[in-house]
């Protein structure tokens, strides 16, 4: 269990690479819907907003280290891209944006997903007898 957790951190298998990639470009797109949707289109009370940031973040972030973007650039597009985003929400009816504590839980998100990656790429390997 533990080196087939340590190979998918590493990326190992380009067929699992370019799906990570896929699923990471959809979660850009989900993070990107749901964030430049009109304040007044949105559910009344959506619970825990920095978690939120935090969850969709690490998921990011955590998706293009598994495709084989190398961790550091991971992390600083993600960010990135969450700074965009809420610099786009700015005009957007019913949005405040440009919130530093969004811009915080995303970036602690992101962090987040990359400290787990490189635990999990820290793992030994297992030994094998016989």
């Amino acid at each position: 269990m533990v080196e087939w957790l340590r190979r998918v951190a590493w990326s190992e298998d380009s067929k699992w690479r370019r799906r990570w990639a896929l699923l990471a470009g959809l979660a850009a797109l989900m993070i990107a819907f749901g964030s430049l949707v009109p304040g007044n289109e949105m559910p009344s009370n959506l619970p825990w907003d920095k978690a939120n940031h935090f969850i969709g973040y690490a998921g990011l972030s955590g998706l293009m280290g598994l495709a084989g973007v190398r961790l550091p650039l991971a992390f600083v597009a993600a960010l990135s891209f969450g700074i965009a985003i809420e610099l786009l929400q700015i005009p957007v009816a019913g949005r405040g944006g440009g919130d530093w504590a969004d811009i915080l839980a995303n970036g602690l998100g992101a962090a987040a997903a990359v400290v787990v990656l490189l635990g999990l790429r820290s793992l030994p390997l297992e030994q094998r007898s016989g």
